[in-house]
């Protein structure tokens, strides 16, 4: 299948690109495992890390060759959430787990799509973030804590709170090594 040219970028610089994006977005997710969470985590951080990742996202998506749209949607959904925490004031005090719910659904739903179109590694990891967003929305709506976990790896950590730091930096470190096998894969098909 021919892929449309896209003006003014080489597919090595793309590929260079959406590897920088898949190794930014790691880094947000040690950033929010490295939250101070004993003093609660303001809605505002929250927001920023949606805001910095889908952002990222967005700017990885649109250099994607496959499901480029489908791409571009997950990383607007995700900095679309963030904004929600950062505008929301019934938010400020505590973080609401309805957006992040929601921002996990829809993204599964974009993924698991886009994954459906796409075939070899990709779909994999693709089909393995979605999968990974589902999981944590689940466990979110369940109630079923991802604190228990870390309380007894870590000690005691505000339960709700350190739930939200591990869901984005899981949902982050799955999606920055999705991007890094984009990149791969575009690096593979890059003529030398």
């Amino acid at each position: 299948m021919a892929r449309p040219a896209q003006p003014g970028f080489s597919d090595q610089i793309r590929a260079r690109a959406i590897r920088v994006a898949g190794i930014a977005i790691i880094l947000l997710s040690a950033g929010a495992v490295l939250l101070p969470t004993e003093k609660g985590i303001s809605s505002d951080i929250i927001g920023a890390l949606l805001i910095a990742a889908g952002l990222i996202e967005l700017v990885a998506g649109s250099l994607r060759h496959e499901v480029r749209v489908l791409a571009m949607a997950a990383g607007a959904v995700t900095a679309l959430a963030g904004l929600i925490f950062v505008i929301n004031p019934e938010t400020h005090f505590f973080p609401s787990v309805t957006p992040v719910i929601a921002w996990l659904v829809i993204r599964c739903v974009i993924l698991a799509i886009a994954a459906s179109r796409t075939e070899g590694s990709v779909r994999t990891w693709m089909a393995l973030s979605a999968g990974m967003d589902l999981l944590l929305a689940v466990l979110l709506v369940t109630g079923l804590s991802i604190a228990t976990l870390i309380v007894s790896l870590f000690g005691p950590t505000a339960p709700l709170i350190a739930s939200f730091a591990w869901v984005l930096a899981a949902s982050f470190v799955i999606n920055g090594l999705l991007l890094l096998e984009v990149a791969s894969c575009e690096q593979e098909t890059a003529p030398q």
